[in-house]
């Protein structure tokens, strides 16, 4: 049997993209304020520590955070990948079209507003904000059916409106909940635990299959309208369909891990000269590196000038916000 040279690329992609992912989650739980042998390491991920020295820092601590960073990557990466084909936009993410800024502004208003509100609900009010957020950019969009442009120029309308009122609510709030908005908003994977970790894989494995079952139309979805739906695709339900599955993924990695930006956004474009644009190689290689980008950036944060740390949402937009300049002086 014969591979295509493409698929040939995408195979080392994934081998390499996974192998770091490995790498990178050895290095989390092994670097800290208190360091960890690499064998210790790997003895306790296994369950293989008698003595079980290591075992609160790595299962407790370190290796939940790790893993919350890299289901949250994956997942604004996958939503990037649906967005930027539904609006058939190199720039599209969900931090753009204003997805993230609406998880936002609903979690801090909450923070703000609601003290006795219990801290432990936050990710289903962040995640209300982004359905909110997406079913106001659909409808204020739709003219006698929706446009690609529309849904971006009114995506960044609401984010540009969600971010002030946010700045209000930051403005008015007290000084204790204006902190604990401002952490949350930086995106920090901080105290991060199992509790986090299982409802986002939850949402991961039932949304990435239906991903890739979608793979084939959001392919159709880049072409013009009416060749899509000459191709047999109901554009509109689909485009619907697909914006919502985009929510999903946005928004439970929104509430569980604060805003994150740029991820979604450069998770597609890292893959794509690599592998090509078809989503069913795209899908799953932007799902890991989108992960790899949110470990990797919590890991620098964490590490780099100890014992400060700095939010995964920073170190996410330090990288970003030039790498996006880069894509627009380059398009």
């Amino acid at each position: 049997m014969t591979y295509s040279p493409r698929f040939k690329r995408w195979l080392i992609m994934m081998f390499v993209s996974v192998l770091m992912a490995v790498l990178v989650l050895l290095l989390s739980i092994m670097l800290g304020e208190r360091s960890i042998p690499p064998l210790d390491a790997i003895r306790t991920l296994l369950g293989l520590d008698d003595q079980g020295e290591y075992r609160y820092t790595i299962l407790t601590l370190r290796f939940p955070r790790a893993l919350v960073g890299f289901l949250a990557g994956g997942g604004l990466a996958l939503a990037g990948v649906i967005l930027q084909a539904i609006t058939r936009n190199p720039l599209a993410s969900p931090g753009v079209l204003g997805l993230n800024s609406g998880a936002a502004a609903a979690a801090v208003a909450i923070i703000v507003l609601v003290p006795s509100f219990p801290m432990s609900q936050l990710p289903l009010v962040a995640f209300g904000g982004a359905v909110i957020a997406a079913t106001l950019i659909y409808t204020l969009s739709w003219n006698k059916g929706s446009s690609p442009v529309r849904l971006l120029l009114v995506g960044i309308g609401i984010s540009a409106m969600a971010g002030a009122l946010i700045t209000y609510l930051l403005t008015a709030g007290g000084i204790f909940r204006v902190t604990q908005a401002s952490i949350w908003m930086a995106g920090s994977l901080y105290g991060r635990t199992w509790e986090h970790v299982f409802p986002l894989l939850f949402w991961l494995a039932v949304l990435f299959p239906i991903t890739l079952i979608l793979s084939r139309h959001l392919d159709v979805l880049q072409f013009e309208d009416n060749t899509s739906t000459g191709l047999g695709v109901r554009l509109e339900r689909m485009r619907v369909f697909c914006l919502l599955v985009s929510v999903a993924l946005a928004g439970a990695a929104v509430s569980m891990a604060g805003t994150i930006g740029f991820v979604g956004l450069m998770a597609p474009h890292i893959c794509r000269p690599l592998i090509g644009g078809r989503s069913k190689w795209l899908l799953p290689a932007a799902m890991i590196t989108g992960g790899l980008l949110v470990m990797t950036a919590d890991l620098l944060g964490r590490t780099l000038f100890t014992p400060y740390e700095i939010p995964v949402g920073i170190m996410t937009a330090i990288i970003g916000a030039p790498y996006m300049v880069y894509l627009l002086l380059r398009r």
